[in-house]
């Protein structure tokens, strides 16, 4: 256990501080780190909130073993600073004693449709900036990704429970269970009102292998199987496809819950995973096997039908993986999870007119988040793909500075 203040009295308070300029939301780290020393814990807690209104999140789920742990000077010669350690107990300091309330009192309606990590990023921003701000999601719950992407023994629920007890003190309106699209629409929500909509409802959409028999009854994809893995009746032996923190998260919750062999089946080798390096450790802490350098060709009631994979080098220098012939073979299991990304479903597009997508079903936008239709933003794995949560929290402040100054033109008409 990291003894918070020792921690502290180890950091060297850089003045050029690559741990700061690691982080992709640019977090003020010995700045923070100085007033946790000095014992100004709301004050520390209060930046961290302005600058990243998830910093109790990101605390928890950032590969700061790439960014500003990964970053920090001491790490050259000594054991580098565990900065989100003290960000942690700062920013849930925070929430559990600082009563929010908006700066102003406005009279705008924002529409916000789903609530990960974009859409509550803005939520928090535009209420406190005095706006009329209504959640929608789908789902009974807030967090998407968070909540239902992410298992419990990484992201404890009771958090997301903190961070909606904290926007319900600011006066955000929250309707679950609600699917905006087909039934409610874009133009409903402007005509009730809304002075601008925005878009963050992620990817849910699980992607295929595109091999034959992934319809079969023990094949199951991870994005579903994570939202409810009680449900789910494995087996003893599990193959998961992939090598993503998503292909990870359900090796490990599947050996959670009742799996008593579970392995990763990957065409390529460790380095070349895109999990980070301390989840694929923890996996292995947990008894998950990786079998590597293994292609799945089909999935049968059996198993997966593999064939073996090795690394070559091309006339132009470039690492390539290819197969090898004549290896094929059967990989024995109960039930297979796949893993391989997402994409977005279309709800949205498909029933409103005046969207604009890429050929993935991605939202089109410019860097500010405008999309294709007037006074309509986005932001968030729905417009970029997955990708981490503090870059999605990141590009939503850019966009709801965007959308308070559509909404204020508006005003000034």
């Amino acid at each position: 256990m990291i003894k918070l203040n020792e921690e502290a009295g180890r950091c060297l308070l850089c003045k050029n501080p690559r741990c700061k300029h690691s982080c992709p939301i640019n977090t003020p780290i010995p700045e923070v780190i100085d007033l946790f020393k000095k014992g100004e814990l709301t004050k520390a807690g209060e930046i961290l909130f302005d600058n990243n209104p998830l910093s109790i999140i990101c605390s928890i789920v950032c590969p700061h073993e790439e960014q500003c742990k990964g970053s920090c000077i001491k790490g050259i010669k000594d054991v580098p600073i565990s900065f989100h350690e003290i960000e942690k107990h700062l920013s849930m300091n925070f929430l559990e004693n600082v009563e929010l309330k908006p700066k102003n009192k406005l009279e705008d309606r924002i529409a916000i449709v789903g609530a990960g990590p974009a859409g509550l990023t803005i939520a928090f921003i535009l209420a406190r900036k005095g706006y009329k701000v209504t959640i929608f999601e789908s789902k009974e719950k807030i967090g998407g990704v968070l909540r239902y992407g992410i298992p419990e023994f990484r992201l404890p629920k009771s958090i997301l429970d903190k961070i909606e007890e904290k926007l319900v003190q600011l006066g955000v309106k929250i309707r679950p269970n609600t699917l905006i699209g087909p039934v409610i629409t874009i133009d409903k929500l402007f005509s009730d009102g809304y002075k601008a909509v925005f878009i963050g409802t992620g990817v849910w959409n699980p992607k295929t292998l595109n091999i034959k028999g992934e319809s079969l009854g023990n094949v199951h994809y991870a994005i579903d199987y994570l939202k409810a893995p009680q449900v789910y009746s494995l087996g003893k032996r599990v193959c998961v496809i992939g090598a993503g923190n998503v292909a990870v998260d359900a090796a490990r919750t599947a050996k959670r819950n009742g799996s008593s062999e579970v392995y990763i089946l990957y065409r390529k080798d460790f380095e070349d995973m895109t999990a980070t390096k301390a989840e694929i450790e923890e996996a292995k802490e947990d008894g998950v096997q990786f079998e590597l350098f293994k292609a799945p060709v089909e999935i049968l009631e059996e198993g997966v039908k593999y064939i073996s994979t090795k690394k070559t080098v091309d006339e132009n220098g470039k690492v390539r993986i290819v197969s090898v012939e004549g290896t094929e073979s059967l990989f024995e299991c109960d039930s297979v999870i796949v893993a391989v990304s997402q994409s977005p479903r279309n709800n949205i597009v498909l029933n409103n007119r005046g969207f604009e997508t890429t050929k993935q079903g991605l939202l089109v936008t410019d860097e500010l988040g405008h999309t294709t239709r007037e006074g309509v933003f986005a932001s968030g794995d729905v417009v970029t793909g997955a990708r981490t949560v503090v870059v999605a929290v990141n590009h939503a402040k850019t966009v709801a500075d965007t959308i308070d100054r559509f909404c204020t033109e508006l005003r000034n008409e």
